[in-house]
């Protein structure tokens, strides 16, 4: 697969891992496409990792999306522990 698809496949893998996990992040929207491109390339390397198998045969291929999807996730999950979760309000 090209780096468009990548990037495509990345946008769409994060944009599905916030709506999975919902809540307001800090970053907004651009840091949740790059988290997402980036799960893509995490989800495709635990894939071969973990279970010696071929994630990334195609952008079509369910395996595909379904890495990227759950790399996102771990990601996004990680990205919330690191960064603190904004929904905790302090009252004055």
């Amino acid at each position: 697969m090209g780096i468009i698809a990548w990037i495509l496949i990345g946008l769409l893998a994060g944009a599905i891992a916030k709506l999975l996990l919902p809540g307001k992040d800090p970053g907004g929207i651009i840091i949740t496409m790059l988290i997402g491109v980036a799960g893509g390339l995490l989800g495709g390397w635990l894939g071969k990792v973990l279970f010696d198998v071929d994630s990334i045969d195609g952008f079509f291929d369910l395996s595909t999306w379904i890495a990227a999807i759950v790399g996102s996730l771990i990601l996004l999950v990680l990205y919330r522990l690191l960064t603190g979760n904004s929904r905790s309000h302090r009252h004055a």
